[in-house]
């Protein structure tokens, strides 16, 4: 049986199991059935990976040593995200589909068995973990070519719904604190699909840089009574010359103090904290802003610029009050044929040097004729 919901935007979600019992569950807006069954032959999935402490840092590691041999760029007629035929099976049993989330095959976080908690950190002593939380798979379309800003403004929303929908399951669970929607887009950033795809990691722990801006946005609201994103989006705003596009719900800029040649930060103007807050008006305006700024990122040398888009938000349970969501696109193209390689500086110090004032890079993304 087919267990479905029905979502704002138009958009029902109708879940199935697939062959080893993992849940694919489809987006859609056009009244589909879905009733076509996983026929490929069962499979065990890994067992969970280790979670390890870096006690000179006191940040997780986790071991995922399964994903390994995971499927690495196969062609077009291999590639498991597209749909499946007569001839080919794969991740997704239907002929067609608007947008699909299941469970990711190689996982590097999974979902703990019996009760489970997160180890006392205490130095070297801290006790192994397990890399308890959950990892899944987002296809934006059935289409094995194009991407992100080449979905007609439905689809984007349809995209959004189905983020706002896993953001609000995915809460409800008690072994997870913090929930990433991401999309890597290019072979340089490590892609190892090419069919336009993201991820969603929900982690049992708070990522190391929500760690860092929660505790930086503390100390301000503590000192000023104000919430740091809120006034960063107001000195935008004001100053107006890294601003990129902006509507009515939602804003665009180069952040003052960039780390990449061409970084993005795409904000709501109502703020909140994550996905799950945001209003309808929120929700159907941005499509627009958001294939605005995808279109012109690639405008910039004419080619498609390789990225990282990642949504930020507020943990599961804490800081709710201090942190809001925001959408970061950051590319490591700098120039046609040149890429911004974390060198010295920046992978073993982590001290970012900037190639490319950000009032610049604004300048040049405006300046595309879309």
């Amino acid at each position: 049986m087919v267990a479905q919901k029905k979502l704002t935007g138009g958009v029902v979600r109708s879940d199935r199991d697939l062959a080893d019992g993992r849940t694919i569950r489809y987006y859609d807006t056009k009244s589909q059935e879905r009733n076509l069954v996983d026929a490929r032959e069962p499979e065990s999935q890994p067992e969970i990976g280790e979670l390890r402490l870096d006690p000179l840092v006191n940040e997780w590691v986790v071991m995922a040593a399964h994903r390994q041999g995971r499927v690495f760029l196969p062609p077009k007629e291999l590639c498991p995200l597209c749909p499946s035929t007569s001839e080919k099976l794969t991740e997704v049993p239907e002929h067609d589909f608007e947008v699909v989330v299941f469970d990711n095959r190689s996982p590097s976080l999974r979902t703990p068995q019996g009760d489970w908690a997160l180890p006392d950190i205490v130095g070297p002593d801290t006790d192994l973990g397990t890399a308890a939380g959950k990892c899944e798979v987002v296809c934006f379309t059935s289409s094995h070519t194009g991407s992100f800003k080449d979905l007609s403004a439905d689809r984007v929303r349809t995209l959004l719904e189905a983020w706002i929908d896993r953001t609000a399951e995915l809460s409800k669970e008690s072994f997870i604190e913090h929930i990433a929607a991401f999309e890597n887009r290019g072979e340089e950033v490590g892609v190892t699909l090419t069919h336009p795809h993201g991820q969603i990691y929900a982690y049992s722990y708070v990522p190391p840089k929500v760690e860092k801006m929660l505790s930086v946005a503390k100390k301000y609201k503590d000192q000023t009574g104000k919430v740091l994103f809120d006034e960063i989006i107001a000195r935008e705003i004001l100053e107006k010359d890294r601003i990129i596009a902006k509507n009515d719900r939602w804003v665009a800029f180069v952040p003052y103090a960039s780390r990449y040649s061409f970084e993005i930060h795409v904000a709501p103007l109502n703020p909140v904290a994550d996905l799950t807050q945001l209003t309808e008006a929120d929700r159907a305006s941005f499509p627009e802003i958001a294939l605005e700024v995808t279109k012109r990122l690639d405008g910039v040398f004419g080619i498609e610029m390789a990225y990282i888009a990642a949504w930020h938000q507020a943990p599961v349970r804490n800081g709710r009050d201090l942190l809001r969501l925001h959408w970061q696109i950051t590319s490591v193209r700098r120039a046609p044929g040149k890429l911004k390689y974390l060198s010295g500086s920046e992978s073993a110090m982590g001290a970012f040097i900037m190639d490319l004032r950000p009032e610049q890079s604004a300048e040049q993304l405006r300046a595309v004729v879309l």
